[in-house]
């Protein structure tokens, strides 16, 4: 049976390069919303932090509807830290959307998105999006993109793939470059003619391959998946198996099928081959499971979910000013906190530390795991973290270490000193190619090496320099690479700031607070130019005699202190330090809050 009625597509891209943008314009001229209805822009970004970073990070279903077609939109993460959510919803769908921003062309992201489209023999459409942007080179992009696909190694038809010219924000698609579109029917008419109808046999056994999960706390784990055979219907006893676990063999009852229509959910009482639904009532289903009829056992294949590379400790919060803040700070809350983050990611990691109040985490790299702590601090946890850590391994009896994949996009000019600080970070150059006035690099590179590096290349090319990574592989151990040349500036005593204190202590180095925030003993107040840790009081008060000379009093001027966000947080933490991390601030702190303890330690290490 082919189901002419229905086409199931993926759109997959690089990072910022239009994919939610393009889904809003394909609902709003499907018809999905009224006319007067008010509808924010980028209605797929749901969460929070999607909105305020402008990414997506959670793979999304909608569905539109275009002449009597329900075409069921899979709108996926482009940052390389979410690759799991777009490994697995590709199984889900029967071709893609491949995005490529008119000026910046296929970016690491993209070649990884494509080549995994690819093996799974996908048909490919290719946009070319913001044809609008005053820097858009269309053509060359055109050459690149089919470079790119020859490369992976693209069939003949994948290589004929039909290429249509957007721009997203305006809402207008067209077949050539050199016409203007007026609106998206021509990327709706391409999806229906070229992307092929699921099919499959109604009347076999039903499959569902579990390729999602959601979670809530009124029913439990909640899996999505498209129906490979059979038909799905509420109420009925069904068998639950595992390709990669063969042993799995469970049983459940459906309770509740959901489909997806325009960005919400329309319950249903049955579901047939090629629909892409939602259910409840299995306990424990996990992805890449198989939901099949009760008396069989259907394993369908699924990807392995590629491994985590980068491992953090969480622990229970013990500074002095543990508990003002958080509402969840007990271990048995943040230990049942991590553990359903993974009924939801299928790409983190969390097993029990080396102490009772300690889990170790690992994830997929460092925005991976600084997404997971903005949620937990957002829903009221406080807990404290480490630096974070790459993930070793030994292949043929040899240590390796990840590597990433490093392209650089910025002016020729500052081109040197990005050249400069590779050099000890282990990074080699690849490729080197001027594009205009600048300059695109490409380094392999120790993951290890590009901790704390993001903030340095900021300052470095005055804030115009774009990096992107993308992960290479594991290769042998590159040995020693330096962490952070600065120290930190430690506060004495525990009290509140005072301008008089602040103002001794900023001719030391860069200072994080300003007048009035409470510290405590051990906290990190700013950072030293040298590289060696220095105390600083910064809760001095001026000793008042009633001896003035005139102008004594004049005010303090103080330099605005630099304030870190949670990623800048986590790319300056040493081995010695800490984050501690409430609903409302962020603080770093050594591990050793006591100084005098602190310096017994260093002398130890030293003798």
């Amino acid at each position: 049976m082919k189901r002419e009625d229905l086409r199931n597509i993926a759109i997959i891209a690089h990072v910022d390069h239009g994919k939610t943008t393009l889904v809003d314009g394909m609902l709003k001229q499907s018809g999905t919303f009224r006319e007067n209805q008010a509808v924010q822009d980028r209605v797929m970004d749901s969460n929070d932090i999607e909105r305020e970073r402008g990414i997506t990070i959670l793979a999304k279903n909608a569905s539109a509807e275009y002449k009597g077609v329900k075409i069921n939109i899979v709108d996926t993460p482009g940052h390389a830290d979410f690759g799991g959510e777009v490994e697995r919803v590709l199984k889900m769908v029967d071709g893609v959307l491949l995005l490529v921003d008119a000026a910046e062309g296929p970016m690491p992201q993209t070649r990884f998105v494509l080549s995994k489209a690819l093996d799974l023999d996908l048909a490919v459409i290719v946009v070319i999006n913001k044809i609008d942007r005053p820097d858009a080179r269309v053509y060359e992009v055109i050459d690149e993109v089919l470079e790119l696909l020859m490369d992976l190694g693209a069939s003949d038809a994948q290589l004929d793939s039909p290429m249509v010219f957007c721009s997203g924000r305006d809402g207008t698609a067209s077949i050539s470059p050199e016409v203007a579109g007026t609106d998206l029917l021509p990327l709706m008419d391409t999806i229906v003619d070229y992307i092929q109808p699921p099919q499959g046999d109604p009347e076999l056994p039903t499959a569902v391959l579990v390729s999602s999960i959601d979670y809530n706390d009124y029913v439990g784990r909640m899996a999505v998946g498209r129906i490979e055979q059979g038909t799905l219907r509420v109420n009925e006893q069904m068998n639950v198996c595992d390709y990669h676990d063969k042993e799995l063999l469970k049983q459940g009852k459906i309770t509740a099928i959901y489909q997806f229509t325009g960005v919400g959910r329309t319950q249903v009482e049955s579901a047939t081959v090629g629909d892409i639904v939602q259910f409840s009532g299995i306990e424990d289903i996990n992805i890449g499971n198989t939901v099949c009829a009760a008396g069989s056992s259907i394993a369908l294949p699924f990807v392995k979910i590629s491994e985590p590379t980068v491992e953090m400790t969480f622990s229970v919060n013990t500074s002095p000013f543990a508990g003002r803040e958080g509402k969840f700070v007990t271990t048995r809350q943040i230990r049942d906190r991590l553990y359903r983050e993974l009924l939801r990611d299928v790409s983190l990691r969390v097993s029990d530390g080396d102490t009772a109040d300690s889990f170790v985490v690992c994830g997929r790299g460092e925005m991976h795991l600084s997404i997971l702590i903005e949620n937990m601090r957002r829903e009221g946890y406080e807990f404290q973290v480490s630096t974070p850590k790459v993930l070793l391994k030994t292949i043929d009896g040899e240590l390796c270490e990840p590597f990433e994949e490093l392209t650089i996009d910025v002016p020729a000019e500052s081109s040197g000193s990005v050249m400069e600080k590779m050099g000890p970070r282990k990074g080699e150059l690849q490729s080197m190619e001027p594009v205009g006035s600048r300059m695109k690099m490409t380094f392999v590179i120790p993951e290890r090496g590009l901790f704390g590096y993001k903030s340095e290349f900021l300052t470095d090319t005055k804030g115009e320099g774009v990096m992107n990574t993308l992960f290479h592989g594991y290769a042998p151990y590159k040995g020693d690479i330096p962490r952070r040349q600065n120290g930190s500036l430690i506060a004495f005593e525990t009290g509140e700031t005072i301008t008089y204190g602040l103002y001794n202590a900023q001719e030391r180095g860069t200072l994080f607070l300003g007048a009035g925030e409470p510290v405590y003993a051990g906290q990190v107040v700013g950072m030293s130019p040298k590289n060696e840790d220095i105390a600083v009081n910064v809760c001095k008060k001026k000793q008042l005699t009633n001896t003035r000379a005139s102008g004594s009093d004049d005010a303090l001027r103080l330099i605005p202190p630099r304030r870190f966000s949670l990623e800048e947080s986590l790319e300056f933490l040493s081995d010695d330090e800490l984050l501690e991390v409430t609903p409302k601030s962020i603080r770093i702190r050594k591990k050793i809050l006591d100084h005098a303890q602190r310096m017994r330690e260093q002398m130890k290490k030293k003798s």
